[in-house]
């Protein structure tokens, strides 16, 4: 294994995250891309790819969706990595670092959603009594 395993960066070694963002900007650099990946365009294109992955699953039972077939699941696998690509691209070109952002959004998420009032529950926090 080489010694810095997330890129070579000196005395640091990347997080995978981190490095993936680094990957994914260099990939659209090397391409002259960077031109189109304008905010707009990036979501356009998220919507997109997350609607294709709701393809795989279109008009499938509960159970089929759970236990796709091997070349289905990596049809899938294969859309939720250009999902995953355009979210950090959209994060990049807007200066966020989609780690950061989702651990804010997840702590929030704690608040409107206390495990004790919810558990089991699918209901919009709109819905119930919170001891805020």
């Amino acid at each position: 294994m080489p010694p810095y395993p997330y890129g070579e960066c000196g005395a640091c070694i990347l997080s995978p995250m981190k490095n993936l963002i680094q990957e994914v900007r260099a990939f659209a650099e090397e391409r002259d891309w960077d031109q189109f990946h304008t905010p707009n365009n990036l979501s356009m294109a998220l919507a997109v790819e997350a609607a294709e992955i709701m393809e795989h699953f279109q008009w499938l039972t509960p159970d089929e969706s759970s236990d796709l077939p091997a070349e289905k699941r990596k049809a899938v696998g294969d859309e939720i990595g250009d999902v995953l690509m355009y979210l950090i691209r959209l994060a990049d070109k807007l200066g966020l670092d989609p780690v950061d952002v989702a651990k804010q959004k997840l702590e929030a998420n704690r608040k409107k959603y206390p495990a004790d009032q919810v558990r089991g529950s699918a209901r919009k926090y709109t819905e119930y009594e919170r001891g805020v």
